[in-house]
């Protein structure tokens, strides 16, 4: 394995959290109440794909691009002043920084990722990264992660991807990827059968990158 692609938001930094309290809020405005299982739908996809499903569900009769704002901005508002890094994430890069190409494949836009990269000073750590900006199609659609191989120069059999969510699951095992599931308090009743691997925390999910490289004869699925 020569590249080891990191999701965003819940994987990295501690976000689920507040894009929940954001939409949650939002629903609230609306008189409405939001479930689990329509925040589930929502993650990892395009900021205005998840917005459609959120006014579907929910029966708002605004404009997908007016809750966008709303959302955009509560979101910056929390991320520069409630930025959390998940516990492993700093040991995580130290370990394979100098063994595999980093990269990010986030659902965020550009302007999110600049913020947590910034914060939690990690800009020059990772060779690319790829956010929703650029593609047509967020996750479960392998898009972002076929790009982010694309960028890194390397085939799709030799990236592991890191990812919390069952969408990002999916889109990394259809782009050809080894995929490890990192289930968090917000996605644990999501399904990640299609997972290579299902990890506790980054601390084992790098072990278990650790025991891929070294195990002679190791296979992959």
């Amino acid at each position: 394995m020569k590249a080891l692609i990191f999701d965003m938001d819940g994987l990295m930094i501690d976000s689920e959290r507040l894009y929940f309290e954001s939409e949650r809020q939002i629903a609230a405005r609306f008189g409405k109440t939001v479930s689990n299982q329509i925040l589930w739908k929502m993650m990892g996809r395009k900021p205005v794909e998840s917005i459609r499903i959120f006014i579907k569900d929910l029966n708002i009769q605004v404009g997908d691009e007016e809750i966008l704002r709303m959302r955009n901005q509560m979101m910056r508002d929390k991320l520069k002043n409630d930025l959390v890094a998940m516990n492993g994430l700093y040991e995580i890069i130290e370990n394979f920084k100098a063994k595999m190409k980093l990269a990010i494949s986030t659902g965020a836009p550009r302007e999110f990722l600049d913020i947590v990269l910034d914060k939690l000073q990690l800009r020059d750590v990772f060779a690319f990264c790829q956010t929703s900006d650029d593609i047509r199609n967020g996750k479960p659609d392998p898009e972002i992660y076929i790009k982010t191989c694309q960028g890194l120069g390397l085939n799709s059999g030799q990236c592991v991807v890191l990812e919390d969510s069952e969408n990002g699951v999916v889109a990394g095992k259809r782009a050809g990827c080894y995929v490890i599931a990192i289930p968090s308090e917000y996605t644990r009743g999501q399904r990640f059968d299609l997972a290579d691997f299902i990890a506790d925390d980054l601390f084992a999910a790098g072990q278990h990158i650790m025991e891929m490289n070294v195990k002679p004869g190791y296979k992959t699925k």
